[in-house]
């Protein structure tokens, strides 16, 4: 890759990680249900009227749409309003991968290999770790969530896989417009018109401006970049970079927010990381998909972030040209 696309690439990583952290500030202002259906409104308006006509069938956009947007996003800023640490939730969700691997073995008939296998198990014991640290220290529901969230995830990424959209950028934005009136109205059965009320009437510039960062910069930036990169370089070049969305989202939170990363917490964090790599470029160098984000550019892995993957990488974790989407936010 060229020194500038690797920075594009790093670029990107950086602004999913950070996602968390302004997630974190953003549940704040707003309700978390509230405020995914607010990212994904802006997210979707205006950019749905630049992106073209959906470029695969509605059944794989609403699908994908319920998944990544209702359920991964919806369980993800739960967990994090109940108390799961940003840091700590940019890695959690990473487990997505072996989710992913999971579901593609049973949905889709994919066998994986020894190092997969390996690289799970690896992944698995990290989160393992995480969960007696968070257990120790922190609410242990939020952390069952945010596992839920990147269970979700791993769900819309086999979607994402069957639906095979050769536009990433037209189908996320497309996908963004089916969790709106769902989030909205679980927001307001389980909210309430009261407090929704009150977080719209309170809504100033600071939280317009994270608003506008976790829908614009994560997804459509994101999204756009990760595709544009996926477009001139092999999935195997560019979905390594979505493994420093956890460095930069625990390091960020720790300047930021001044969560403290305890030892145990390095140590989950080098076995996930590490598990995650195992099972995702063991699968890109066999020429299949390496799921590690929210979003694919013509098969899952921003999400961004989206997400994500995120997609997110959203919110949201990356995508491959061949993989999962993954980013995200």
């Amino acid at each position: 890759m060229r020194p500038l696309h690797i920075a594009l690439a790093a670029l990107v990583a950086a602004v999913w990680g950070v996602n968390f952290v302004v997630i974190e500030v953003g549940l704040g202002h707003f309700p978390p249900l509230l405020f995914s259906a607010l990212r994904f409104l802006v997210a979707a308006l205006p950019a749905v009227f630049f992106v073209g006509r959906p470029k695969v069938a509605w059944k794989w956009i609403v699908g994908v749409g319920l998944a990544l947007g209702v359920a991964k996003f919806g369980l993800l800023f739960i967990g994090m309003d109940r108390g799961m640490p940003a840091g700590l939730s940019s890695l959690v969700l990473q487990v997505q991968a072996v989710f992913t691997a999971l579901f593609a073995a049973v949905a889709l008939g994919e066998r994986p290999g020894r190092v997969r296998v390996l690289g799970m198990a690896v992944a698995l014991a990290g989160i393992g770790v995480a969960a007696v640290d968070e257990g120790t220290s922190g609410p242990v529901l939020a952390f069952v969530l945010v596992v839920a969230a990147a269970a979700c995830w791993g769900v819309s990424n086999v979607l994402t896989r069957k639906a095979a959209p050769p536009d990433s950028l037209n189908f996320m934005v497309w996908v963004s417009t089916v969790p709106v009136l769902p989030l909205l109205g679980l927001s307001l059965v389980f909210e309430g018109w009261d407090r929704d009320a009150a977080a719209l009437a309170a809504l100033d510039w600071s939280g317009a401006g994270i608003i506008v960062y976790v829908a614009w910069i994560t997804t459509v930036f994101g999204f756009g970049a990760w595709g544009y990169l996926l477009r001139r370089h092999p999935a195997s070049s560019v979905a390594p970079f979505t493994l420093l969305v956890p460095v930069f989202g625990m390091s960020s939170a720790a300047l930021l927010l001044g969560e403290s990363v305890s030892p145990l917490r390095w140590c989950a964090a080098a076995l996930l990381v590490g598990g995650v790599a195992l099972t995702s470029l063991a699968g890109t160098r066999r020429g299949r998909a390496a799921a590690v984000d929210p979003e694919p550019r013509s098969a899952p892995a921003p999400e961004q972030e989206l997400t994500a993957a995120v997609e997110g990488v959203d919110a949201d974790a990356g995508p491959g040209r061949d993989s999962p989407v993954s980013r995200v936010v």
